[in-house]
């Protein structure tokens, strides 16, 4: 077996496992997958558009690319257009924009194109009549959410596997929770997923990249950190909502 083989099993099972343990997909599910053009939401979309031909559960596959027009952050439409038409998916691209204020504002800009990506999914879900709403967050992402809760809320907490929205009928889900980063970057690889035309300007100025490095560095030192501090959400029933 070779390596990209492996790999699409190992990931494939940790996908298979979220959903099972956590109740993310359910027969007649409608789910709405935000497509940046990232390597995690380019693999998000094809495990939840191969997994859905095998009809256990059934439940149909959709997704959207926000465009944000004042923001230097621009995925290629001809490649996601041909990557969601191999594996059958509808692409919906829509394009917002939002003020960033000189002097920084009261919000930073990563929090306020965020919060627009965000508004134009739900809209978008609410008018296809989708139910669910999956992102590309990974195991990293839970993890360092964590630690950023911890160190700068005072809160031990994360992002949850599952989050059914109180205004509105839908929950957003994260199928790859149990997801390494690390292999989902060696995936991408492998498979050849196209890089993004331009990466975000400010993403390497905020609170999740200094985060990351410690995690790394803290990785590094003791390489059971993470299943340490993964294992401290389960305790704590962090991954769920409620």
């Amino acid at each position: 077996m070779t390596e990209l083989e492996l790999l699409q099993k190992r990931i494939s099972a940790r996908f298979v496992r979220a959903f099972a343990t956590y109740g993310l997909l359910a027969d007649g599910d409608r789910v709405l997958v935000g497509l940046s053009g990232g390597k995690d939401s380019l693999c998000l979309l094809e495990m939840l558009a191969l997994r859905a031909r095998t009809g256990h559960p059934s439940y149909s596959v959709e997704a959207i690319h926000v465009r944000m027009e004042n923001i230097a952050y621009e995925t290629s439409a001809d490649y996601l257009e041909r990557f969601c038409a191999a594996l059958g998916v509808p692409l919906h691209v829509v394009t917002t924009r939002f003020d960033v204020r000189p002097d920084g504002g009261r919000k930073p800009a990563c929090f306020l194109c965020s919060w627009h990506r965000r508004k134009q999914l739900f809209q978008m879900a609410q008018q296809l009549g989708c139910n669910k709403v999956a992102l590309g967050h990974h195991q990293d992402d839970l993890l360092h959410t964590a630690l950023m809760n911890l160190f700068y809320q005072g809160r031990f907490s994360t992002m949850p596997a599952m989050l059914p929205m109180r205004k509105m009928p839908l929950s957003v889900i994260r199928p790859l929770c149990m997801v390494a980063e690390a292999d989902i970057a060696r995936y991408a690889e492998l498979r050849g997923y196209q890089r993004q035309i331009k990466q975000c300007p400010f993403e390497h100025d905020s609170v999740r990249t200094s985060v990351r490095r410690l995690f790394q560095m803290a990785e590094k030192a003791n390489p059971e950190v993470r299943f340490s501090l993964w294992n401290a959400l389960l305790r704590e029933g962090k991954l769920t909502e409620g």
